[in-house]
Order: structure tokens, then sequence, then C-alpha cells
């Protein structure tokens, strides 16, 4: 819980103090998820591989914190390209997918981060929503049980979890679209339900990439919580779809769009 805590408030303060100050976060942050990938896909603190994928997102995120998306994206292409001819034979395609995870979520969070005055907002909003339903999934499926999600993957996660998660994060748009001038309350609440399963999808995802390579936790590097892959998998899903379906809306005001659609 006290990690839990520390993390949040850093976190929440960086959001708030604009995108560069978030940046260096989600750059520090994705420098690690790369670092805790490669040990796990290819059993390698430290190769070329590993290098091109951490210069890659770092580079990427700080690159979309200073207001290039553009060279940023196209960056990103590169490294992941080069990343997995790097990894030749040790994982290649699984070894390039990680520079896509690791990037992508900053990429997409800053992003919308940029678009004043509803950009901290946007990005409050699908932490809260990822973080209401791993909490409310977490209490459900202890205190419910009952069918598993996917046993073979992840056997304490279960349907009523799921459920429990998905009306926590539901209830969480609801919250939002009061406390944002010109957002839908129904709009909200179908998003954050979208979300909800976005998120214990990309929790799944990590947990079957894992147990594929009979790992436990992606490192040790936060007490209580094993590696930040295990505590961002699936904001970095939510982020991606939540960026992606304002993206299908403008390219120019990305967070109203989220928000008040």
């Amino acid at each position: 819980m006290l990690s839990a805590v520390v993390l949040g408030i850093i976190a929440i303060t960086a959001i708030w103090a604009g995108p560069l100050p978030l940046a260096v976060l989600l750059a520090l942050i994705g420098g690690i998820v790369a670092w805790e990938w490669g040990r796990i896909v290819r059993g390698a603190e430290l190769d070329a591989a590993m290098s091109a994928h951490v210069a890659t997102v770092i580079a990427g995120i700080v690159l979309t914190g200073v207001g290039l998306a553009g060279p940023a994206i196209l960056g990103v292409l590169i490294g992941t390209i080069l990343t997995g001819l790097l990894s030749f034979g040790r994982h290649a395609v699984l070894s390039a997918a990680g520079v896509l995870f690791a990037c992508l979520p900053g990429i997409a969070l800053l992003w919308l981060r940029s678009d004043e005055p509803l950009g901290a907002a946007a990005v409050y909003f699908i932490v809260a929503v990822v973080a209401a339903t791993d909490i409310a999934a977490y209490f459900s499926g202890r205190l419910i049980g009952g069918v598993k999600l996917w046993a073979a993957v992840s056997p304490n996660k279960t349907w009523a979890g799921l459920t429990g998660g998905v009306i926590a994060a539901t209830l969480t748009g609801l919250a939002t679209s009061y406390l944002v001038a010109g957002a839908t309350a129904s709009h909200l609440m179908a998003m954050s339900a979208i979300l909800a399963i976005v998120a214990q999808a990309g929790d799944l995802a990590e947990s079957a990439l894992k147990r594929h390579f009979g790992t436990k936790d992606a490192s040790g590097l936060i007490p209580g919580h094993g590696g930040f892959m295990d505590r961002v998998d699936g904001l970095a899903a939510a982020a991606i779809v939540a960026a992606g379906w304002a993206a299908t809306m403008t390219m120019i005001t990305p967070a109203r769009a989220l928000l008040t659609w």
C-alpha cells in the first residue's frame, strides 16, 4: 500500500505539472519497462537489442514531450525494426513488440496531456478508471470468487472481479462527467466501461507473456508489487485505446474529444 501511495503521488504531481515533467516520468518508466521486457523475453540484462529498445523508448517519449510527436512516431518505428533485427533468433517479434508496449502508452498520454485546458483532466480520467478497475476487481474477486476469467494464465482473476471492475470504472466515468464542463455522462460511462475491459485484457496479456517465459514478476523494483510492467500493463492498454479513439475524432484536440464528445 505504501508503494502504491508513493507512486500515486508522484504520478499525480507529474500530470499536474505539465507535459515536460510528465515526459520525464514517463521516459523513466518506459526505459525501465523496456529493460524488464528484455529480461523476460531474451533473458538479457544488457545487450544491443536492449540498448536500442531503451534508447528508442526514451527518445520517443521525450520528443513527444517537447511537441515533436511526428518525429517521435517515426523514431519509434525505426527503433522497433532495429530492435527486432538485433534480436534475430531470440524472439525477434516479441522483442520488437516490446518497443511499442513501452513507448506508445507514454506518447498517447503526452499527446492527450498537451491539449489544454483539458489535457490534465483526460490523463487523470484514464488513470482513475484503471485504478478503480484494478481495486474493485481485486476486492470483488476476493469477496465473491466464482468462475475464473482465464485460469491457465491468471488463476486469481474471476468474472466477478471483472464485473466489479467494470462497474467501478463506469461510476468513475459518471463522477468525471460532473467534474468536466461539457462532458456527457452516458459517453464517459460507456468509455469507462470499455477502458476497464481493455485494462483487464492488458493485464491478462502481460500475465500470459510472463507465464510463457516462466516468470512470476517483471522485476522486484517496486516493493510488494513486482516490476513496473506489472503495474502499468492495464494503463498501457487503456492509454493506447483512449488516444486511438480520440484520434478517430480529431488530431487537434484529443483531450476534448475524449472527454466531451
